[in-house]
């Protein structure tokens, strides 16, 4: 009886000893931390208030690491654009439209994996959805087509979910006449905190910036917000010629400076560029009162 009790622990030991160290031991995470991020998170529109809601002002290109062929065709620009019917529905692409909407996230779960193989979005603003495919596969080839959401594809790194877009139609980094080009990339973190979410989005453009633009939006988990239905339809607002197009030719937008005017700020640091971001570049500057032209 002994010998047999002393072969029964001699085998049953190890096992028990299993057990306890998988009772007493603390759950590692996983190497890349799948964070939820599902529901319907609500923009601050506190941040950055003057360009989110009423929208930024003709002329004001602070914090913009822009080239000349962007101010160009930024002061070409002419709000009246935007009476015309094909730009009426034309929707903000997805590096700039989460900042002006709120969003619902949601999961593509494999069923037999139960691995999240994307992520969907959906805008409250013109209505938009967007794919966000978490299964490794490659972006298009460059010739592919371009959409206003583009092709995206994100990974995991940390508690992070880090999103590369590309195939972005050409389309604008701020909505008075800054463009960005169909040849920009898009980088993005999704970062949770507790019921808040940032989204930090940097874009990286050869054609219009001279160094990557970065810029991050918060957002509220909210769930009571419903988002409603968003039907668009286009208006003639404006008798114009046909054809006609509303721009101003260069040297003629006499509306550049106002901004810089009407707030004190010097007009060559409101024409952006990468320089004018840095704290050195009032060194440079004389303070006071804008003297210089709009068009330097």
């Amino acid at each position: 009886m002994g010998n047999l009790y002393t072969i029964r622990r001699g085998v049953r030991a190890p096992a028990f000893a299993v057990f306890l160290i998988a009772l007493t031991s603390p759950i590692l995470p996983q190497a890349s931390a799948q964070v939820d991020l599902s529901g319907v998170w609500v923009a601050q529109y506190h941040e950055d208030q003057p360009e989110r809601i009423p929208g930024p002002e003709l002329g004001d290109y602070l914090g913009l690491p822009i080239n000349p062929a962007a101010r160009l065709r930024a002061d070409s620009w002419d709000a009246d654009l935007l009476t015309l019917p094909e730009y009426q529905c034309r929707p903000h692409p997805s590096d700039y439209g989460d900042r002006h909407s709120h969003v619902r996230i949601w999961t593509e779960i494999d069923t037999a994996t139960q691995e999240i193989v994307a992520y969907r979005t959906h805008r409250e603003w013109q209505a938009q959805e967007r794919t966000i495919y978490m299964d490794n596969r490659p972006h298009p080839p460059d010739y592919a087509a371009h959409s206003w959401q583009g092709f995206s594809t994100g990974k995991w790194e940390g508690d992070t979910l880090t999103i590369a877009t590309t195939h972005l139609k050409e389309s604008y980094i701020r909505r008075n006449g800054v463009p960005r080009s169909e040849k920009a990339t898009v980088v993005e973190h999704f970062i949770r905190h507790g019921n808040y979410l940032t989204m930090v989005t940097i874009v990286s453009d050869p054609a219009y910036l001279t160094e990557p633009f970065i810029r991050s939006s918060d957002y509220l988990l909210d769930a009571s917000h419903v988002i409603p239905p968003y039907p668009c339809e286009e208006v003639v607002e404006v008798d114009r010629p046909l054809g006609g197009v509303p721009h101003h030719l260069p040297g003629t937008n006499k509306y550049l400076a106002d901004f810089a005017t009407k707030h004190g700020v010097p007009v060559e640091a409101a024409r952006g560029g990468a320089e004018t971001m840095y704290p050195e570049y009032k060194h440079k500057l004389k303070i006071g009162k804008p003297t210089a032209t709009a068009q330097k």
